[in-house]
C-alpha cells in the first residue's frame, strides 16, 4: 500500500535533480523569462545538459535505453526541475513520458526500429502529442452525452498508395515547436464508416506542417504552440497502435487516475515562491526586527507550508494509484478521480501560495528584477491547463454520482 518512504534510489534522484536545478537551471532562468524573441529565450543549454544526466529519457524502460522511472519518481523529478523553472520541467517531462508511452508500449517494433536509434542519439530530439483544437472543447459534459459536431475536426485519409493525408489545426500543445516527432490524433474512417480517433506520427520535417510558437505570460521558458497541417502526408506505417483505438486514450486518463505529472511541476512553482518568501523574512526588517518574527507573517508562511505539503500528499497518492491502478478495484484507494482531485487542490493552493509570497515583498514583489512575478504568471497558467477547475469539479460530481461522459458508470465496462 501506498507510503511516504521514498526509496534510497529515490531520495538519490532527487538529490541530484536539486542539485543540477540549483546549479544550471534556477540562475539564469528570470533573465531568459524577460527575452522576448523565442529562438534566443529557450534554454537549450540547460535541456542539453539535462538529457545528458537522462532526464529526458527518465520514463523510458532500461531495455529501451532509459530508466524506467515509476510515476511518482517522474513526479519528484518533475517538482524539482519546476523550482528552478517550470517551462524546463514541461519540457523534459512530456518527452520523457511519451518515450515510455510510445516506444515501451505503442510502436511496432518496426516503428521502433525506425525512430528510437535516432530518439537515443539526439539531446534535442523531443516529443509533442497534438491533440486539442480550437473550437472543439466544450469542457466536461455533466450528465449529458456528447454534443454533435465538437469533436474532432483534423481528419486523415487514405490516398491511393494507402498513406495517409491529414488536415486540421491543433492549439496548445506543449514542446510542438521544438518537437522532432508528434502524434497528432485525427478523424479516420473504418469500413463502418463511422469516424474515430487515431494517433498518428508526424515527423517534425514533413511537407505541409506549420508550428509557431504561442506567446503566453507564464512558462516562457518552455515551448507551446498551433500545428496546422495542410495537405500533410505520412506513410501508412506511421499509425500509432491501432486505427479507431489510439494509444493516447486510456482508461485511467477517462477516470481522472492518469499521472498528475502537470500538479508536480505547479508544486515546484510554490516551493520557489514559498522557499523565497521564508528566507526574505528572515533578511527584511520591519519595527526593528526581521519581519518573520511578527505574528501576521508567521501565521502566512504556516498557511504556505500547509498548502505544499497537502498539495505533496495529493501528488504522491495519485502518482502512486496511477502506477497501481488495482488499488482502485480492491478498496485500497477510494473510486474518485485522484488526479483530477489533485488538479484542483494543487493548482488553488499554489495560486493562493505565490500571492501570498509575493505580499511578503512589499513593492518589491511586483518588480521585475525579482522573481516574484514570475512565479505569479507562471503559476497562473495551471488554473487553465488540462481543463478549468469547474470543468473538473463537475468530474468529481459525476463520479460521486456514479456517472461519467453520458454513460453510467456501470455500463461503461470499466
Amino acid at each position: 500500500m501506498f507510503n511516504l518512504q521514498l526509496t534510497p534510489e529515490q531520495k538519490e534522484i532527487r538529490k541530484t535533480v536539486r542539485d543540477f536545478t540549483r546549479r544550471e537551471i534556477g540562475p539564469g532562468a528570470l533573465e531568459r523569462d524577460r527575452i522576448e524573441d523565442f529562438d534566443r529565450r529557450f534554454p537549450w543549454e540547460a535541456l542539453d545538459k539535462a538529457s545528458r544526466m537522462g532526464l529526458r529519457t527518465m520514463s523510458l524502460s532500461e531495455r529501451h535505453g532509459g530508466t524506467g522511472a515509476d510515476n511518482l519518481t517522474a513526479c519528484i523529478i518533475a517538482e524539482e526541475l519546476a523550482v528552478g523553472d517550470v517551462g524546463v520541467s514541461a519540457t523534459l517531462s512530456q518527452t520523457s513520458t511519451l518515450a515510455r508511452l510510445w516506444f515501451d508500449r505503442a510502436m511496432t517494433p518496426r516503428q521502433r526500429d525506425r525512430f528510437l536509434p535516432q530518439f537515443l542519439a539526439d539531446d534535442r530530439y523531443h516529443l509533442a502529442f497534438a491533440g486539442h483544437e480550437p473550437d472543439t472543447d466544450l469542457g466536461w459534459r455533466y450528465y449529458r452525452p456528447a454534443a454533435a459536431g465538437t469533436g474532432y475536426r483534423t481528419t486523415a485519409v487514405r490516398d491511393k498508395s494507402g498513406d495517409w493525408v491529414i488536415n486540421g489545426v491543433k492549439n496548445f500543445i506543449t514542446n510542438a515547436p521544438i518537437a522532432k516527432l508528434i502524434a497528432v490524433h485525427a478523424r479516420t474512417v473504418l469500413k463502418s464508416d463511422d469516424p474515430v480517433v487515431s494517433a498518428i506520427l508526424v515527423a517534425r520535417d514533413t511537407p505541409g506542417l506549420t508550428i509557431r510558437e504561442h506567446d503566453k505570460v507564464g512558462r516562457r521558458l518552455g515551448s507551446n504552440g498551433e500545428i496546422v497541417l495542410e495537405n500533410c502526408r505520412v506513410p501508412a506505417e506511421n499509425l500509432l497502435g491501432e486505427e479507431g483505438k489510439s494509444p493516447m486514450v486510456s482508461g485511467a486518463s477517462a477516470l481522472g487516475r492518469r499521472m498528475p505529472r502537470f500538479q508536480a511541476m505547479n508544486l515546484g512553482i510554490g516551493r520557489a515562491a514559498y522557499e523565497a518568501a521564508l528566507e526574505y523574512a528572515k533578511i527584511r526588517v520591519q519595527g526593528g526586527r526581521p519581519i518573520i518574527g511578527h505574528q501576521a507573517v508567521g501565521l502566512a508562511l504556516a498557511d504556505m507550508a500547509i498548502r505544499l505539503e497537502a498539495a505533496r500528499s495529493l501528488i504522491w497518492q495519485a502518482a502512486w494509484a496511477s502506477d497501481h491502478q488495482e488499488a482502485y478495484s480492491n478498496g485500497s484507494l477510494p473510486s474518485l478521480p485522484l488526479q483530477t482531485i489533485a488538479k484542483v487542490y494543487t493548482s488553488e493552493a499554489v495560486q493562493q501560495v505565490v500571492l501570498d509570497a509575493a505580499q511578503m515583498f512589499g513593492g518589491m514583489g511586483v518588480m521585475r528584477e525579482l522573481p516574484m512575478q514570475k512565479y505569479v504568471r507562471d503559476a497562473l497558467i495551471f488554473l487553465h491547463s488540462e481543463n478549468t477547475n469547474s470543468v473538473a469539479r463537475l468530474r468529481i460530481a459525476e463520479a460521486l454520482a456514479g456517472y461519467r461522459a453520458g454513460v453510467p458508470v456501470s455500463e461503461s465496462g470499466e
